[in-house]
């Protein structure tokens, strides 16, 4: 059975001062997929990821990129191999990307970038779109990718959708790329499981009372082939604003 959680920890560092590490030694999951980590192996935390886990570790590269990003996956298993990346240079040392192959399942951890409508940033995003979707195609076997893909699906996955029509995130052409995705197999396991509710969502702005009201977004997602059997699926929201250890919950799904 995998029991597979996903999380942006918003820097590894941080965050295992504010209660990751108790997450993690408690968590049930048998793999873990991580972004945000901003941390390259010498500037790991202490107690990191702890005993009885494998860390494939995939920082920014490069002077400007450090603090900056980097994903990685944590498993009970040995990886049986690695692979970092989407084949696309653009994007090949901004620690966007990796996966692993595990005893009968590839995982991936993917943090996909933010965005901002009609600057460059947006642009790029795009073409890390295009690139992934292309990635994505060329996958064969059991997979799943989970990760922060900064993009809210539908209307029940934003609080405050009327006041977002024209922000990156939930730009019509972003939801029509996730949209494709699902069409083409790949499963929304939260949503599958999760039908006809508003969210659960899984991050929530640090300003204003964005948490205590729960206007949140939905966008780290675990999407996985038709193969696999979503079972359970939850979002681990903090009891409280003060017990956040990130600006984003941890998501967790199991497959039968």
């Amino acid at each position: 059975m995998l029991v597979l959680a996903t999380a942006n920890v918003n820097g590894v560092r941080a965050a295992s001062a504010k209660g990751f590490l108790d997450w993690l030694a408690t968590t049930p999951a048998t793999v873990v997929c991580l972004q945000e980590v901003r941390a390259r192996p010498d500037e790991l935390p202490a107690g990191f990821p702890g005993t009885g886990w494998h860390l494939t570790l995939e920082p920014a590269q490069g002077a400007s990129a450090k603090g900056r990003n980097g994903v990685a996956i944590l498993s009970r298993d040995e990886p049986l191999a690695v692979r970092t990346g989407i084949g696309d240079p653009e994007f090949a040392e901004q620690g966007r990307y990796v996966e692993v192959d595990l005893p009968g399942v590839t995982v991936g951890s993917l943090y996909l970038p933010k965005g901002a409508a009609g600057t460059p940033k947006q642009e790029e995003k795009d073409r890390f779109l295009t690139s992934f979707a292309k990635h994505l195609a060329g996958t064969s076997g059991h997979t799943v990718v989970a990760g922060d893909f900064n993009i809210a699906p539908a209307e029940a996955d934003i609080r405050n959708w009327k006041g977002n029509l024209a922000h990156s995130g939930f730009l019509p052409h972003e939801r029509a790329w996730l949209a494709d995705l699902h069409a083409a197999g790949w499963q929304d396991t939260v949503r599958a499981l999760h039908p006809g509710v508003e969210g659960p969502y899984t991050w929530w702005s640090y300003r204003g009372r964005a948490f205590d009201n729960d206007a949140g977004w939905r966008i780290d997602h675990v999407l996985a082939t038709p193969g696999l059997t979503p079972v359970e699926a939850r979002v681990e929201r903090a009891a409280s604003y003060d017990t956040r250890w990130s600006d984003h919950a941890p998501v967790l799904v199991t497959f039968a």
